[in-house]
């Protein structure tokens, strides 16, 4: 059990304050909340270890085969250009939830062993989302969208110009559901090879243009994501990554290239 009795009807009350929270008060002043847990970079091998638990346990719950090649870190993991973030209890430090990022700053993402993306992608900074897995309660739902808002932060931090993902079904709708754009007309499942060859939609979603999309659909976790202060959440000027991603001439966005 992740969380004590307490701290789940913390997370509960949370998840539906997250839920109802739309985009009404968009130039209000910046809010201050805390959370019952924190995200961080997992530095050390204690933290990675807890990461690699919660990311065992997340697959076995849906794709135990994979689950199975996942019960020690991967090399992945300790990359140049890769963090792992991690998600733990303040209650009892029991990890919650993780995710994996990884820039092409010194290597092509990992979903290019298996697809070679299109044009309007190339010469662009990348960071691709992996093995992203959260605890079986209520609590969970709320990491997760904490998870995603953290990812947002780095990639900013990082002068990140896409994030591009594989996202299996039906995991995909929750990406769609944060304005991201199939990468393949049509949506075309293609099995991914680090994914255990189970076909992934490939994805992507421009940071630079993050604010003025959300803005213009009236994205219910805009304030949560722009207008709100975590404190919790400390993956900003990490250390992890010996800078940011270099930046390299911009290409048409998807918009541009007809897709």
């Amino acid at each position: 059990m992740f969380l004590q009795r307490n701290a789940d009807a913390t997370g509960a009350s949370l998840a539906g304050t997250l839920l109802r929270q739309g985009n009404t008060v968009a130039h209000a002043p910046m809010a201050e909340e805390r959370l019952p847990f924190t995200i961080k970079v997992a530095r050390s091998d204690e933290q990675l270890e807890k990461a690699v638990a919660m990311r065992h346990a997340a697959y076995a719950r849906h794709v135990p085969a994979l689950a199975e090649l996942l019960k020690a870190p991967e090399a992945n993991d300790r990359d140049a250009g890769s963090v792992v973030l991690l998600a733990e209890s303040k209650l009892d430090g029991s990890p919650l939830g993780t995710l994996r990022i990884q820039t092409n700053r010194y290597r092509k993402l990992a979903l290019e062993q298996s697809v070679e993306l299109p044009r309007w992608l190339h010469d662009s900074s990348l960071a691709e989302v992996t093995r992203l897995g959260v605890a079986a309660d209520r609590t969970g739902r709320v990491v997760k969208t904490m998870l995603f808002k953290a990812l947002f932060q780095y990639c900013e931090d990082a002068e990140i110009d896409w994030l591009v993902i594989g996202a299996r079904s039906p995991l995909d709708r929750q990406y769609e559901a944060l304005l991201f754009n199939d990468v393949f007309p049509g949506g075309a499942a293609i099995p991914l090879i680090h994914a255990g060859n189970i076909p992934h939609r490939i994805l992507a979603f421009e940071i630079e243009s993050a604010e003025a999309r959300w803005v213009e659909a009236n994205h219910p976790l805009y304030n949560l994501f722009r207008r709100t202060s975590h404190p919790d959440i400390q993956v900003r000027d990490s250390g992890a990554t010996a800078g940011p991603v270099a930046r390299r001439p911009r290409q048409a966005t998807q918009a541009e290239a007809g897709h």
